[in-house]
Formats: structure tokens, sequence, C-alpha cells
């Protein structure tokens, strides 16, 4: 049994097998209506629940709309709906939804709640976010580089602003697929230590925006307010010297490209103008969780990699 709660759980091999699917089903897919069953529907009769402790939009309906077009189906369930919300433990509930499912997936604050679930489950636990990692996201995002024709090996990263969850699964997948990763962030909101450790030599932290991008391939950043969190003064005037603009843009490659995992807030982590503009991939981005999702999901049964 497969749980995907960090990419290291797949390794560089299985995160290669993930791109490698994701990027054929999408081609594969080029016209069709998006409620169409893959060819193969290689989920047929599987169930996958999802369990959101954090509100969504798009791992919500990435996460349906993989299990849907694999050929399964999916049971959507929030905290204060069911008796994860009013105190049965995480261990319980793991075993009562193995016993109907035949996946998990959790968005969640605590990475120990999903560790947990992974413990007790019989049937894959997937991270659908925590406040430790996202690693769906990076290989969303991954896909996307990929796709705008880079090779992960040797490439280099940017990433701009809060050292965050989101930070600390780019910085695994650089140790992963050997590319670096370069963050500037400001004092008091670097990523840890651990996090860094992750990149296996292959990430590293610096004091300022134009030292990141310099000969940066790809700039990443994400919102600076995380969901749950106060929208703290003093925490956005400690951010705004690493604001992502065309100048700052303009320090890395002249073909680099721009990704954001989003929501997005204009004005706050990036301008308009970047985000909005020719070197922006955050649409394809987007739309690449919905067939990372699928691609994960085929690991995690087995059928991949």
């Amino acid at each position: 049994m497969r749980h995907f709660l960090n990419l290291s759980d797949a390794g560089p091999d299985g995160v290669a097998a993930m791109l490698a699917d994701a990027l054929d089903r999408k081609a594969t897919r080029a016209g069709w209506p998006k409620g169409r069953v893959d060819a193969d529907a290689p989920l047929s009769g599987r169930v996958l629940a999802m369990i959101f402790e954090k509100n969504s939009t798009r791992t919500r309906v990435s996460f349906d709309m993989a299990i849907r077009q694999l050929g399964g189906t999916s049971i959507v369930m929030d905290a204060g709906s069911m008796q994860l919300g009013r105190g049965e433990s995480v261990a319980d509930t793991a075993r009562v939804l193995s016993g109907y499912v035949d996946a998990i997936m959790i968005r969640t604050d605590d990475h120990a709640k999903v560790a947990e679930m992974a413990d007790h489950a019989g049937v894959p636990v997937i991270n659908g976010l925590t406040d430790h990692s996202h690693p769906c996201q990076i290989v969303a995002d991954l896909q996307t580089i990929v796709e705008a024709g880079h090779a992960l090996p040797g490439l280099r990263v940017a990433w701009l602003g809060d050292g965050n969850n989101v930070l600390a699964s780019m910085m695994e997948a650089a140790g992963l697929m050997r590319f670096d990763v370069v963050a500037a962030c400001p004092q008091g909101f670097q990523p840890s230590d651990a996090a860094v450790a992750l990149g296996r030599g292959r990430a590293r932290v610096v004091g300022t925006a134009r030292e990141a991008v310099e000969g940066a391939d790809v700039v990443v950043t994400d919102t600076w307010i995380s969901m749950g969190q106060d929208h703290a003064e003093t925490k956005l005037a400690a951010m705004m010297p690493f604001q992502v603009t065309p100048a700052l843009m303009a320090g890395a490659k002249p073909d680099a490209r721009f990704l954001h995992c989003l929501p997005a807030h204009r004005g706050e982590e990036v301008t308009a103008a970047v985000i909005d503009g020719p070197q922006s991939l955050i649409w394809p981005e987007a739309e690449n969780r919905l067939h990372a999702q699928k691609s994960i999901l085929l690991w995690c049964f087995g059928l991949i990699g």
C-alpha cells in the first residue's frame, strides 16, 4: 500500500512516473468534455473519500474530477459534518473509512493528523495540504515547468516571500529531481533548517530578492497570509521587499516563467503586471492540478511507477 504524504514517499522514480503519466493523459484528453472518462478507466469502481478541514477550490475540484475521469467516484466531507469534528479520533476515523472507500485524501492543518490517518488506514492516504507540506501542488508545478520546455535536472527555481509549506515541498522536489531552489524570505519567515535539508544540498536561503532571481528559470511565490492567519500588517510590511514585480522578473533569465499556486493577492506578493503578464503560467499550473492528482492516485494504487 502506498501513501502519499510527502514527495519522498514516491521518490524520484515515482515522481518521474507521475509526471510522464500526467503529461500523457492530458495530451490524450485534448478537446474532450471534462466529464468524459479516460478510455482505460483505470480506477473504475474505486471510491475516494475527501476530508476537508481547510477550505479549498483547486484541491477539491481537481481531486473530484480526477477520480471521475479515471472512472471512479468520490465522497466529499468536511470536519464539521462528520464525527471527526466532534471528537472521534483520527485513528478511528481512518479505520472506519477504510471499510467504505478505496483511498482517502485529507486537507488539514496539522501534519500529524495525516500521518496518524496513514498509520491506521487500510487504504492509501494522500496529503491534500498540511502546515508541513503540499506535495500535490508541487507535482502540478513540475508538470507545468516540463510543459514549458524545461528539463528538471539543472533547473534554477527562485522562491520569493514566505518560507511556508509549499516552499518546503519545492525544496524536497529539488533534492529528488536534481534542480536548485534559491529562496529569499524575510527574517522571521524563513523556512526551517529541516525544510532546507530536504533539498539535499540543492536548496538555500539568501537575503535579497535580487540575489534569488539572478539566473532563475522559474520564479515562484505564494500568498503571504496563509489560510486561517490574521491579516497581519507586520508580516505584510516585512514581505514587501520580496514582492514579485516586472523589475524583479527582469533580473531572472529573459525567458523565465512565473508560477503561483493560487489564490493570489495582486498588489501584495505579486503585481498584476506579472501574474497576468506573458511570463505567467498560473492558468496552466492550476489546470495541471487535475492531471497531477490523477497521476498521484494511480501511483497510490500501484498502477504507475
